[in-house]
């Protein structure tokens, strides 16, 4: 399925998983290269379009082989197109196929948009399980009403589909994220709950209509994908004090959650705030160094996991699955430590991380630090060439508005060495106007913002 959210992301979603399939979202806000080497890769027999995709039907047909029939939602299907509805309406009730445990579910596409694409396989059993985890997590007390913001073609908001049919939840759909459209539909469909990533959690505090939406029905917001600075979190949670907030940290690999940051943990404040909580049931966290070996409490390494919501491997990648899957553990790619309670700390993605004059610096805590500053509405930290340190701390910084302070490096370090030590500070500066440069699932994309600087020389990370 390559669209926007809508009831048919639901459908799709559990139609091929009853009839015998396996469902493959694709992301639509790609390029139709990067969308046309998914289709060649994953060879799916159907192919459902967005109304407003529908004219690209011939170029999918003549450029993958494996294709039987494109289907698409417009009322007047494009020509060698099939309608939808009329498809449903048309047929039969289909058996269920008895499907389940470890028969493989779902392909979810994952990684950078270089290179060759990732399918992650889910079985029936991954999904479940993470489903069943979540629910018990949601403590819920009456059936919600969930509002899908995030794209369904990314599992981490995916997952809440199976999550919320389980609890006997209604289904809200919106295509894309807009602040003002997001808090109007709260307001109108009486919402109770949504999952939502850091950046949005930036854009919801400077949308002016936050101070007089109806956010009454509110119970719980979830949040994760990406690290969350504990500056806006903490402004967030000020707003909405009759909302609990739930963190889940995981990966698309996991299915996806892995740990949980529980709405206690979120009231009771102090450290425990900045880590992604703890293991969720039936899973196994722990740090390992480059060797493999298992690191004690305080000590940072690879975060690996391992337990039955571990994928089956790469589609069609043998090598890739057995490197990630080595010693009987995902290895994730974070850097991270556990503390004695067992709440996981993330430091950093591998391929984020500066090693700036020999010294590991970790661009999270950078940005938790320049998240800090009063002026700062939205910032990235990357590493840009040094002539003689490797790697310099960069940062590009979206300036909050209404601030007329124009921003000079000297006052952002000046604030940063009160949190953090002075060679983690950034050397550089670059403020820029608007948003930040997101990838297709909401997150930051510093492969964007590294790639003038980086244009031409090899990084030497993976």
């Amino acid at each position: 399925m390559l669209a926007e959210n809508s009831h048919r992301s639901i459908e799709v979603y559990y139609g091929p998983c009853w009839g015998g399939g396996v469902f493959v979202p694709l992301n639509p806000r790609l390029s139709e290269p990067e969308i046309l080497a998914q289709l060649r890769d994953a060879e799916p027999m159907a192919l459902i379009l967005d109304p407003d995709l529908a004219e690209r039907a011939p170029r999918f047909l003549e450029e993958v082989p494996s294709l039987r029939a494109v289907i698409t939602a417009a009322e007047s299907p494009a020509p060698k197109t099939l309608a939808y509805e009329s498809l449903i309406a048309g047929s039969e009730p289909a058996e269920d196929s008895l499907r389940g445990g470890g028969d493989l579910a779902a392909l979810f596409y994952t990684g950078g948009t270089t290179g060759r694409p990732k399918g992650v396989m889910l079985s029936h059993a991954n999904l479940v399980v993470n489903a069943l985890n979540t629910l018990i997590l949601s403590r819920l007390d009456a059936p919600p009403v969930q509002l899908h913001v995030g794209p369904l073609c990314h599992l981490a908001a995916g997952g809440r589909v199976f999550t919320n049919t389980l609890a006997c939840g209604r289904h809200v759909m919106l295509a894309r994220f807009r602040p003002a459209e997001l808090l109007s539909l709260v307001a109108r469909e009486r919402v109770t709950g949504m999952s939502i990533v850091p950046t949005m959690i930036g854009m919801l505090l400077a949308e002016p209509s936050l101070g007089t939406a109806d956010l009454s029905s509110l119970r719980v917001i979830n949040y994760g994908g990406a690290p969350m600075p504990e500056a806006i979190l903490t402004r967030f949670m000020a707003r909405l004090p009759h909302v609990s907030f739930g963190q889940a940290y995981g990966m698309t690999e996991l299915s996806p959650v892995a740990t949980h940051l529980t709405p206690e943990d979120h009231r009771a404040g102090g450290p425990r705030l900045r880590s992604a909580g703890r293991a969720v049931a039936a899973l196994e966290i722990a740090v390992a160094d480059d060797e493999g070996r298992m690191l004690p409490p305080g000590v940072a390494g690879e975060v690996v996991v391992r337990g039955p919501t571990v994928m089956q491997g790469y589609w069609r990648q043998p090598e890739l699955t057995r490197h990630t899957l080595r010693g009987g553990w995902l290895h994730t790619g974070d850097v991270g430590y556990l503390d004695d309670a067992g709440y996981l700390f993330i430091i950093d993605r591998k391929k984020d991380m500066i090693v700036s004059g020999g010294e590991n610096v970790y661009s999270i805590e950078v940005e938790d630090a320049i998240h800090r500053h009063p002026a700062v509405s939205q910032c990235a930290v990357i590493g840009v060439p040094h002539e003689t340190w490797g790697e310099a701390v960069h940062a590009v910084v979206v300036l909050r508005a209404g601030h007329e302070l124009e921003l000079e490096l000297e006052q952002l370090v000046a604030n940063c060495r009160t949190h953090i030590a002075g060679f983690k500070c950034p050397r550089s500066l670059e403020l820029r106007r608007g948003a930040l440069p997101l990838s297709g699932v909401n997150k930051v994309n510093k492969a964007v913002l590294r790639e003038p600087h980086w244009r031409g020389r090899s990084r030497g990370v993976n």
